[in-house]
């Protein structure tokens, strides 16, 4: 049954078209032959004594005027043994055969050539009704012939509406392939499929996914463009200040305050470089321990330590339950909280909220509102803010939190923007699928 299954998904649909096609053919052979020829038969025979009847009826009703075309009427006397009529020798002799003086009023006698029905008229005389059984094949088979005729009309119909509909669906599946080709080998392609069907939506999501790809490619390019650009200051600048101090020349006039330059935009290059590693290393998290757990206060207190120093000039305000826990690794959730709070900072104009209770983390900032268009974009990759660098850190808090079984959003208050992160799940377990490496 397997290798039978196999071997069906391996044909195309035509191919399955013809197969359908043929066995439907041969289940109307079969069918025909030992079914409808029974019943064809039947439906004969009936018709045939209906009619000898009806003959006899207007026969004797008649006085023995009324003449069909297809029923011989003979007068039998039993007790002279005698035919009132011209009847033949091969009709007598098959009428030897046939109990003539049965008490029934009436009864059929059916033979190879001739069909009769005999019927009493009173104690003395029997009517006898022959049907000729040529004339009732060549009934027969006029009816069969018609029902034969009519059934093939109909499934030649059917089989060419079938046809018509078997191309009306591999002309756009065809087309899809044929774009699809191209695409891969990256050639311009088109793709115009007018259907509503589940045909036409699959080649609107075809269309759409190749338009997001052409996108993400952009935005990738572009990403690499500015990771590229970032990246060359910092190494220029390191490497220019350590051969002026190898040559002896200290370019921001003293040796301590040249190498504070160089370690200075080390450090830089050390967090642009951690970012890549981090968005990297977040896309591998597998075997998560739904057990295991963090104190997030105490995540959240490492996080300001950390960020403070980047915006001196900006009040952190903390509401903080100390008990809350959430699921997971301390690590990723450090990076996640320090990821929103180093967003907050650098939007926020006065003033940064942190907001901890069970299963909510909320990062507050009263800094300008998010573009609507933009909203829905927050935590793609490769996307940059206004005042981003690579857009990549709400890349990360999305990849950790999905992880774990949170859910995190961006939204727009009256004065400034407010991150979520709250629990909606269990945390996915032993997760094998891996996300692409970006550098």
């Amino acid at each position: 049954m397997k290798k039978l299954r196999i071997w069906v998904n391996s044909l195309n649909l035509f191919q399955q078209f013809l197969g359908i096609a043929f066995l439907t053919v041969a289940f109307f052979i079969v069918f025909f032959s030992s079914f409808v020829d029974i019943e064809i038969d039947n439906f004969v025979n009936s018709q045939m004594y209906s009619e000898i009847h009806e003959a006899q009826e207007l026969y004797i009703a008649s006085d023995g005027t009324y003449l069909n075309e297809n029923i011989e009427h003979y007068v039998y006397s039993p007790s002279l043994k005698k035919y009132e009529g011209n009847i033949t020798a091969e009709e007598k002799t098959m009428l030897e055969n046939v109990d003539l003086e049965k008490e029934d009023s009436s009864f059929i006698y059916n033979s190879a050539t001739v069909s009769c029905s005999v019927r009493k008229l009173d104690s003395e005389k029997m009517l006898i009704s022959i049907y000729s059984s040529i004339k009732r094949e060549a009934f027969k088979n006029s009816l069969t012939s018609t029902v034969i005729n009519t059934a093939l009309r109909f499934i030649v119909g059917l089989f060419l509406l079938f046809l018509v509909w078997i191309v009306y669906l591999i002309r756009p599946l065809n087309s899809i392939k044929v774009y699809l080709e191209k695409k891969k080998n990256g050639e311009i392609a088109e793709l115009k499929i007018e259907r509503h069907d589940e045909i036409g939506e699959v080649a609107e999501a075809l269309i759409s996914m190749n338009d997001e790809l052409e996108k993400q490619n952009r935005i990738k390019e572009e990403m690499i463009q500015n990771i590229s650009h970032d990246l060359k200051t910092p190494i220029a600048t390191i490497k220019s200040y350590s051969e002026s101090i190898k040559d002896g020349i200290y370019p921001y006039g003293t040796l301590e305050k040249s190498v504070d330059v160089i370690t200075e935009h080390a450090d830089r290059l050390e967090k642009k470089v951690y970012s890549l590693i981090t968005f990297n290393k977040i896309g591998y998290l597998q075997d998560v321990d739904e057990d295991k757990t963090v104190n997030m206060a105490v995540v959240i207190g490492k996080a300001i330590m950390s960020c403070a120093v980047l915006r001196d000039d900006i009040e952190i305000d903390t509401n903080v339950n100390e008990s809350v826990v959430f699921h997971g690794e301390e690590e990723p959730w450090r990076v996640v909280v320090e990821n929103l709070l180093d967003n907050a900072l650098r939007y926020a104009k006065s003033k940064v909220t942190i907001n901890l209770e069970e299963n909510l983390l909320e990062v507050i900032n009263d800094g300008s509102q998010i573009e609507k268009d933009r909203l829905d974009k927050l935590f793609k990759p490769y996307e940059k803010g206004t005042k981003g660098k690579f857009g990549l850190g709400l890349s990360i808090v999305k990849r950790v939190t999905e992880t774990y079984g949170y859910k995190v959003t961006g939204e727009n208050t009256d004065d400034g923007v407010v991150f979520r992160v709250w629990r909606v799940q269990q945390p996915k377990k032993n997760k094998k699928e891996k996300h692409n490496k970006i550098v």
